[in-house]
């Protein structure tokens, strides 16, 4: 049985007026934040390493891929096999070392490759950070230092990297106004950012592994506590913390 085609015609039932009603009235709009949030539910299973989790997630991030495209053939824009052959082409045009005759050393030379005719396909995208997604600050600020370090504006060495950083430190300390400190405070955030690209690491990735670090560590301080958080007084804190750090460590 073919559950994929299955399942696209369950999807054009519930909006059809036989269907659901909820999902009748929804436009592309409406679900625009469901879009977001069964996409960061499926990081969530990734970095769990669940695969049922993520089996189940990739699920409701198909439903939204086919609740908009149904929207779309309701109004008479496009449908889902409009979605699936441009992504086929877009697949085959940008892999012309697996389909056609290019020649690629790495999967590097991969990346590179793919970026140049991404270009050639958005025309309509003139400079160097045209075309990136409104996406959380931190991988839009990612994209960004990636995009620059291509057309060649790099620092020349980590140190410099590190030198720029700890400008920003300093003149967010000497910083006045709650703007200039918030302003600085950014900067401070993108210097970061560049250090991460210079060590491969994935910021976001960082980020939520030190929030889950926090977690665990403060859901154990939570948990030895011999009284409720808020009577605690700072000294008390510390050496809770202190514990919990080796008891999660």
């Amino acid at each position: 049985m073919n559950y994929l085609d299955e399942l696209v015609n369950t999807v054009k039932i519930l909006r059809s007026p036989e269907g659901c009603p909820w999902d009748r009235e929804q436009t592309h709009k409406t679900i625009r934040k469901n879009m977001l949030e069964e996409a960061y539910e499926a990081v969530e299973a990734i970095d769990e390493d669940n695969i049922e989790h993520l089996k189940e997630e990739l699920g409701d991030v198909l439903l939204q891929v086919l609740l908009h495209s149904q929207i779309a053939d309701d109004n008479n824009e496009f449908n889902i096999q409009d979605v699936a052959k441009m992504l086929n082409d877009k697949l085959i045009h940008r892999h012309p070392h697996v389909f056609f005759e290019a020649k690629v050393k790495d999967s590097s030379e991969v990346l590179i490759n793919w970026e140049k005719l991404k270009l050639e396909e958005k025309k309509e995208r003139k400079r160097t950070l045209d075309g990136i997604a409104k996406m959380p600050a931190l991988a839009v600020a990612e994209k960004i230092s990636k995009r620059v370090v291509q057309k060649g504006f790099e620092w020349k060495n980590i140190e410099d990297v590190y030198s720029c950083f700890f400008g920003e430190v300093e003149e967010f300390k000497s910083a006045q106004s709650h703007e200039e400190k918030e302003l600085e405070f950014g900067d401070i955030l993108f210097s970061l950012i560049n250090i991460a690209r210079w060590y491969n690491i994935d910021p976001e990735c960082a980020l939520s592994k030190a929030n889950n670090k926090f977690i665990k560590r403060f859901n154990k301080l939570e948990e030895i506590a011999q009284k409720p958080l808020d009577e605690l007084s700072y000294e008390e804190y510390d050496v809770l913390w202190k514990k919990a750090k080796k008891l999660t460590d």
